[in-house]
């Protein structure tokens, strides 16, 4: 069994296009949407393209789904003031029907593969959509919530940084961001088999993708078209900005 694992595609089309073309060739047998589907540039069509895809594919929520439907049901959504406009441009944006489509994601997804063993798919952490952790992360602050997972691997997602280390017993890997990467431009997925668990990382046309999510009318296109494709915020200066907010207890 081959299965893609897509995380973090921040309704960025033209990555989650060019994933999508990559994945069409490996003939995997499950896809596995991480969550944070949204929000971002692209919303309604990217949950369209995803909603059109012929093999088996399984969401799970994100932070930024979670949010959406807190602002659709009429509650404070748990996000910065300043990415509240562009949170209620995305509601805006999708339709009633994808709406409940994502209403129906669970939070966390386990498959068995053979050669890996139990595969625990999460968004964040194994307990929420929103805990922050990283590479660097002090061992002794994720045992117990890794340990709970029951799980011989966890994937995850949330912090845009591919990276895999071992917290107790338990294997984690981070398939990092197709559409809001951090350090190198492109798209960062993961492949799982039986005998790997693959990072992979695809190019696409990133000017043009730049100009396509500056023609939409989200309210934050010209930032997301300048530091989420073309010139991604280097690793080293975001793990310094998520260790001030990661677990710490």
């Amino acid at each position: 069994m081959q299965i893609a694992a897509l995380y973090d595609i921040h309704a960025n089309l033209p990555a989650l296009d060019a994933v999508l073309e990559e994945v069409s060739g490996l003939k995997v047998d499950r896809m596995v949407i991480g969550g944070d589907v949204l929000p971002g540039p692209m919303p309604r069509e990217a949950l369209a393209r995803l909603a059109e895809l012929e093999c088996p594919v399984e969401f799970i929520l994100g932070n930024g789904e979670v949010a959406v439907l807190d602002s659709l049901a009429g509650k404070v959504p748990r996000v910065p003031e300043q990415y509240q406009p562009a949170l209620s441009w995305v509601t805006g944006q999708i339709s009633a029907e994808q709406s409940r489509f994502i209403s129906c994601w669970p939070k966390t997804l386990r498959i068995t593969i053979a050669g890996l063993g139990d595969v625990f798919f999460c968004h964040a952490t194994p307990r929420n959509e929103n805990e922050i952790f990283t590479e660097t992360t002090p061992e002794d602050t994720l045992l117990a919530i890794f340990a709970a997972a029951r799980a011989n691997l966890v994937i995850c997602g949330h912090t845009h940084m591919p990276f895999e280390r071992m917290i107790g017993e338990t294997r984690v890997a981070n398939a990092g961001s197709v559409g809001m990467p951090f350090g190198e431009p492109g798209a960062d997925w993961l492949l799982l088999s039986p005998s790997a668990v693959e990072f992979r990382h695809t190019g696409y046309d990133l000017k043009e993708a730049a100009k396509r999510v500056r023609r939409t009318s989200y309210p934050q296109s010209e930032e997301f078209a300048a530091k989420s494709i073309l010139q991604p915020p280097a690793k080293q200066e975001m793990l310094k900005l998520f260790a001030r907010a990661q677990i710490n207890s």
